[in-house]
């Protein structure tokens, strides 16, 4: 079943999200005195707008000969992208028809029997910006690593402290092993970008 603002507010009391906004927000202070419309962020009716941590962004660079290895990945393969501020806020730069990866502010503690799916925001794709599909499973825990797609032929700004993608959960029959119980290899990530784990 999927769950409501009623369950998600119960469950982000007992540290599900953290830090947890219990309304979804619309405008960002940047200074004492300037505030501007923000990507929301926050509780929804049925899920939870995370947003993009300003720590890290890394988006991937051509390297001639080379071929990316999920089971043999190098972080060579990677390069970090400034994060760059002006009078709309925050912001990561994607370059065209190229992918980049980032972490979410907010931490996560799954509970043992449920589910959560990872999807983009409509505002994000309407430009372009595709987040991948992502499953967080019963008892995964810490921050998210969150992938996005540039589909356009243009460069696309993405915001950081600002909502990204949203978590719809689901609840199941309690499982017989949950991602913690068999050692999943993203469990406790930290605010940073995880790379590919075999």
């Amino acid at each position: 079943m999927l769950k409501n603002d009623i369950w998600i507010l119960d469950q982000a009391k007992q540290g599900m999200i953290t830090p947890f906004e219990p309304k979804l927000i619309r405008h960002i202070t940047l200074t004492e005195t300037t505030e501007v419309p923000a990507l929301s962020y926050g509780l929804s009716s049925y899920g939870y707008d995370i947003r993009l941590s300003p720590q890290e962004f890394l988006i991937f660079r051509h390297i001639p000969g080379t071929v990316v290895n999920p089971k043999a990945f190098s972080p060579k393969n990677l390069e970090k992208v400034d994060l760059q501020r002006d009078e709309y806020g925050d912001y990561f730069i994607i370059p065209a028809n190229s992918y980049g990866l980032g972490v979410s502010l907010e931490k996560i503690q799954m509970p043992p029997n449920v589910t959560a799916i990872c999807l983009g925001k409509s505002t994000y794709a309407r430009v372009g910006l595709i987040a991948n599909t992502t499953p967080l499973e019963a008892s995964w825990q810490g921050a998210i690593t969150l992938e996005f797609s540039n589909s356009s032929s243009t460069d696309c700004r993405i915001y950081a402290n600002e909502g990204v993608v949203q978590l719809l959960f689901f609840e199941g029959e309690p499982c017989q092993t949950t991602y913690s119980d068999r050692g999943g290899k993203y469990q406790n990530q930290e605010e940073r970008v995880t790379l590919p784990r075999v």
